[in-house]
């Protein structure tokens, strides 16, 4: 048996040798191939190295139309003198996603904002030409993201990798606007889940998530009527109970019907809108306009009429107050009120309607430029 067993020994003694053929850069029997990074063989080892990647901000906030940077720094630990490269992928969930449960698959799969190695990067679907690496440091990977889009928002995903090392971590990007109820021109309740999601759109905004809304109702948001998320659930915020809003012996809060059925079941729509780049303003005009001599009248000036998000946004983020109704661009006529007075609604501020009169009716209108 030994004898069988020489020959081997003798190989194995060899290799161990100085100046062997197969004596490795690191003896530590652990190794792995790696394309970019190595001892020339395609080999890397991490004696006690270790890779960190992390963000000073778990979440950062912004506002539609602006430049915005989601922090992310990596280092070796010990620190490492010689340079080498990684790759880095920053990758996104959708805000309506991040509370989905995981076994919806398709709904929570993380989408790829773009991919870096070096100077060379590629950015990908909506991102494509927005997005770029800030690098203003060693280590800084922070993703600079221009023209915020209403749909940005959500968890974006750091993550560094260097060979078969693959360390990330997570930034939210929430947005700064507003939370408004809204319901269809022939009354309450006629918005199926598809339809909540064009209605919010066609007004500059884009459904509310949980988020938003509860943020909402902390602030003061009270709305006895159920209105779709942007998870497909139906809620509504109540901060005074009563009677006919879940009853006086509940406490305040989101009242939630939970998930509903997309297509079949019928409600109205929570949205959210951000602040718009242009301006609205109220149109001084000599006489008052019906509808189609309202839009006409804003298109004179060079401008639109507002949509609803936008008289929303407008009032909220940029304290937009005029007692006087005037049309928006989806027949509804409304005001807003940044600081209450008499003669002018409700002690509280907030965004007067007056629903949805006959469009041969005679008010003001709103403009956006």
């Amino acid at each position: 048996m030994l004898g069988v067993l020489r020959p081997l020994l003798a190989v194995c003694l060899y290799l161990l040798v100085p100046g062997g053929q197969a004596t490795p850069k690191y003896n530590n029997g652990f190794y792995y191939q790696d394309i970019t990074n190595g001892n020339g063989n395609g080999e890397i080892y991490f004696n006690g190295v270790r890779l960190h990647v992390e963000s000073n901000q778990p979440s950062v906030s912004a506002t539609r139309g602006s430049s915005v940077t989601l922090p992310c720094h990596y280092h070796y630990e010990p620190e490492l003198h010689a340079p080498r490269r990684t790759r880095v992928k920053w990758s996104w969930l959708p805000a309506n996603a991040i509370n989905v449960h995981p076994a919806s698959i398709a709904v929570t799969r993380e989408t790829e904002v773009m991919v870096a190695i070096g100077n060379r990067q590629r950015s990908y679907g909506s991102f494509r030409g927005r997005v770029r690496l800030r690098r203003a440091a060693p280590g800084d990977l922070s993703l600079v993201i221009n023209e915020l889009h209403l749909n940005d928002t959500g968890r974006y995903r750091c993550e560094v990798i260097d060979g078969l090392e693959d360390e990330s971590v997570t930034v939210d990007l929430e947005m700064r606007g507003v939370v408004f109820p809204y319901y269809s021109q022939n009354g309450r309740y006629h918005f199926n889940f598809p339809a909540a999601q064009r209605a919010c759109a066609e007004q500059a905004a884009t459904l509310a998530t949980f988020e938003q809304l509860f943020i909402a109702w902390e602030e003061g948001l009270d709305w006895c009527n159920a209105g779709w998320l942007a998870d497909g659930t139906v809620q509504y915020p109540i901060t005074e109970p009563r009677e006919g809003c879940g009853g006086v012996d509940l406490a305040p809060g989101l009242r939630s019907y939970g998930q509903r059925h997309r297509l079949l079941h019928h409600y109205d729509a929570f949205c959210f809108s951000a602040s718009v780049k242009g301006t609205v303003y109220f149109l001084t005009h000599p006489s008052k306009l019906n509808f189609t001599e309202a839009v006409q009248a804003c298109a004179s000036g060079g401008g639109h009429i507002a949509k609803v998000g936008q008289l929303y946004a407008a009032w909220r983020l940029m304290g937009l107050d005029r007692c006087d109704a005037g049309w928006l661009a989806d027949g509804s006529v409304r005001y807003p009120i940044a600081k209450s007075r008499a003669h002018c609604g409700p002690t509280e501020p907030g965004v007067r309607s007056f629903g949805f009169p006959p469009l041969d009716q005679k008010f003001s209108v709103y403009c956006y430029r």
